[in-house]
């Protein structure tokens, strides 16, 4: 299954308000925002730097992160996310990326359930 658009953050002020409220967890491949909403699941934005690639690069990159969302259960809970990837995740392997995806989406469920 892919991301349905439903579950996608794509208008520019729902990202200005996600951003604004400055709640950030980081790793060495990814900085991610993340903000409780009020609809009943979970809505996703990913930004790709120019810096990784040309726009080829940069889609792929897009479709591996989403392919990584699809494969938790985090659209049951009731966020806006926004995925910032970092220039190391060129260096990484796609298990590597994951890994460090799933350790960030425990880390704000932690976070929201205190």
């Amino acid at each position: 299954m892919i991301v349905k658009k439903i579950y996608r953050l794509t208008d520019d002020r729902d990202f200005k308000q996600v951003l604004s409220a400055n709640h950030v967890t980081k790793n060495r491949y990814y900085v991610v925002y993340h903000l409780p909403n009020q609809s009943s699941s979970a809505r996703i934005g990913i930004s790709v730097s120019k810096k990784l690639g040309n726009a080829v690069i940069r889609n792929r990159i897009r479709r591996q992160v989403r392919a990584m969302f699809d494969a938790t259960d985090i659209f049951a809970e009731a966020f806006d996310i926004i995925v910032i990837v970092r220039l190391e995740y060129k260096q990484a392997t796609f298990q590597e990326a994951n890994g460090k995806l799933l350790e960030i989406i425990d880390a704000i469920r932690r976070t929201t359930h205190e």
